[in-house]
């Protein structure tokens, strides 16, 4: 890995770390005082689920990297190995697409929500929405990052390091 690509994913990582840690301590604490005290924080519900927003656009770049997500391999386990690329190939131009889509429309959405304020904190919207272009761009990264060895021969970043220590190990 490159500095650019340890450092994407080192601020990524400790910025889910910072997030979920954050929401579980004002999920634990609303659940505690409600308890404790028969009152809630009347924003801890709320502030909670705008920062699963968060973990969910900001995870996705990392899960990405390390082929987490869902996917049929059937498809190209059964083809011969250059039709099998091909097929990657087609993968790779519809996440790339997919990816700069959601840059697009979450800007879109970021506009057309930036005078509606949440409930309980009375926030733009926009900076919930935010999470979809800035998640978006994100994706774009680790996706560069991880595209050859992917177009080569289906390689994610989970590979190379179970193989790493696969051969410390012998």
């Amino acid at each position: 890995m490159g500095k650019f690509e340890t450092g994407l994913m080192a601020v990524n990582r400790w910025a889910l770390i910072g997030l979920l840690a954050a929401m579980s301590v004002i999920i634990f604490a609303n659940v505690a005082l409600r308890y404790l005290t028969h009152a809630s924080i009347e924003w801890a519900e709320e502030v909670a689920r705008h920062m699963m927003i968060w973990l969910t656009f900001l995870g996705a770049g990392p899960v990405l990297r390390y082929g987490g997500h869902i996917a049929i391999e059937n498809l190209q386990d059964a083809l011969p190995p250059l039709a099998a690329r091909l097929v990657r190939w087609v993968v790779v131009v519809l996440l790339t697409g997919f990816f700069g889509f959601m840059v697009w429309y979450g800007l879109i959405y970021m506009e057309r929500a930036q005078y509606q304020t949440t409930a309980a904190t009375q926030i733009s919207f926009a900076w919930i929405y935010a999470a979809m272009p800035i998640g978006g761009v994100l994706l774009l990264l680790h996706w560069a990052c991880i595209v050859r060895g992917y177009l080569r021969g289906r390689e994610f970043a989970a590979d190379a390091h179970f193989d790493a220590n696969a051969s410390a190990s012998l």
